[in-house]
């Protein structure tokens, strides 16, 4: 093995999709243009499921979310009733790129990639960690006393915009260029003052300002309103993204390879899909009463003996079956359970709007795309529409197609391919690559700088 003195910065820009940035706006985006005309770039397929966790967590690890068992931002603990948990950075159960570099005697920062919160310590570098953070009252950063320079630098750092699910859009707007400003402003100050040989940042503006305002920018969305106020706020947004990467860059040696990532896209969404009331409708789900109003769906409002399976929302969904002998109060038995998922598969991909016609919706079995399964994993996961329609989770609606997101307002769901492109490495001239996977992104890196890649990731190297 022999270590290359080459530095590596990857700039990430959470749920930036191909759309937007290489087909639509990169005129109008002159330094990502720069990056995109003189490397590798094509659209970066991101994990089942398209969410921020497990996907960095994917990415930074060459390792899929079954084997990390993570499989989505709140996972089951136990075969039990009690709802999920929020996952963390202890839910990693294998060395991240950092943690590889680090151990080699290259000197890593690390910035708001998720999940980072709890900061683990890093044998060589400093990490400020993610939006999953609570508040600045825990422990942010590593080492801890890095705190007092990270707020003095970026006076006052932001983790993340609070409530961007609400109306207050001067609000959102105005956090989400501040978070930026400071984000960047931060990474600048450790590329100038440190002497590093990785950098990774994750700025979470791109997907807050996507949620808040894709509705006033996508004339296809029925809100759209021609010539509102917010209309050119995602543009101009992707445009300052570009003016602080703009602003980096001359920072940067001839020597340091360059990525620009993002973890999954964005799509509009068309609505969503009630998966409870989908359930209940066709005797999968039985509810001690049915409410009176939009309720969200608990243990204590389902009926535990007459009930097969039932589902959670998000931008995907996910269903969990009440199996004999394995959750409390069970039913299926184990015989009949690969039938009623299969039964369930059929059903839901038949799923058809009010005009008759099909909307895409795709079911996978974990073990089927997962070469592991690790924790509890859901017994199906749906992607409604192939993403274009949200999940309610809740119940109470009496129909199963919904207009809003019943956790906040949200204009925008995930979609599958994100962005990738590679600058700095041996002079390729615009090369589009339609074969990029997300956990391609930590093997590449490694190779580039010169460490051995570990045995057990399952990306392959961007040659």
């Amino acid at each position: 093995m022999i270590l290359s003195k080459r530095k590596t910065v990857i700039f990430g820009l959470d749920s930036a999709p191909p759309e937007l940035v290489f087909y639509k706006w990169l005129d109008y985006l002159p330094n990502i243009k720069h990056l995109v005309s003189n490397g590798i770039f094509g659209k970066l397929e991101s994990t089942i499921p398209a969410i921020t966790c497990p996907a960095w967590a994917s990415m930074v690890t060459s390792t899929n979310p079954g084997k990390l068992g993570m499989y989505g931002f709140r996972n089951r603990n136990h075969y039990n009733y009690e709802g999920l948990s929020f996952v963390d950075s202890n839910t990693i159960n294998v060395e991240t790129i950092w943690d590889i570099l680090s151990k080699q005697g290259k000197k890593t920062i690390i910035i708001g990639v998720p999940p980072t919160y709890p900061p683990k310590p890093i044998c060589n570098g400093y990490m400020v960690s993610c939006f999953l953070t609570p508040d600045k009252n825990c422990q942010y950063t590593y080492p801890d006393k890095l705190k007092y320079e990270v707020e003095k630098v970026s006076d006052g750092y932001i983790l993340d915009v609070s409530n961007f699910r609400n109306e207050a859009k001067e609000h959102i707007l105005n956090t989400t260029y501040e978070m930026t400003r400071k984000r960047f402003k931060l990474a600048r100050h450790f590329i100038q003052n440190e002497d590093w040989d990785f950098l990774m940042m994750v700025e979470m503006g791109t997907d807050r300002i996507q949620h808040a305002f894709w509705g006033f920018f996508d004339n296809r969305h029925p809100r759209y309103l021609q010539g509102n106020k917010y209309e050119n706020v995602i543009f101009d947004y992707y445009k300052y993204i570009d003016d602080e990467i703009g602003n980096t860059l001359p920072l940067l040696d001839e020597n340091t390879l360059i990525l620009l990532v993002s973890d999954h896209g964005a799509k509009m969404m068309e609505g969503g899909i009630c998966i409870n009331e989908w359930l209940i409708n066709n005797g999968y789900l039985k509810l001690v009463h049915y409410p009176d109003e939009v309720t969200q769906i608990s243990k204590q409002l389902i009926d535990w003996n007459k009930t097969m399976v039932w589902g959670e929302g998000g931008y995907y969904g996910r269903l969990f079956f009440n199996v004999k002998d394995r959750e409390p109060s069970g039913i299926i038995p184990k015989q009949n359970y690969e039938y009623l998922r299969n039964e369930l598969i059929a059903a839901l991909e038949d799923l058809r709007d009010e005009k008759g016609q099909k909307i895409n919706t795709k079911v996978f079995k974990p073990e089927e795309i997962y070469t592991e399964c690790r924790n509890i994993p859901p017994d199906l996961i749906v992607y409604y529409g192939d993403l274009s329609w949200r999940s309610i989770g809740s119940v109470g609606h009496n129909t199963i197609w919904a207009d809003e997101n019943d956790t906040g307002y949200d204009d925008a769901n995930h979609a599958q391919y994100g962005i990738f492109v590679m600058y700095g490495d041996n002079g390729y001239h615009s090369e589009r690559r339609d074969d990029l996977r997300i956990m391609d992104v930590t093997p590449t890196v490694l190779d580039r700088m010169g460490i051995d890649i570990p045995w057990y990731m399952e990306g392959s190297v961007i040659k």
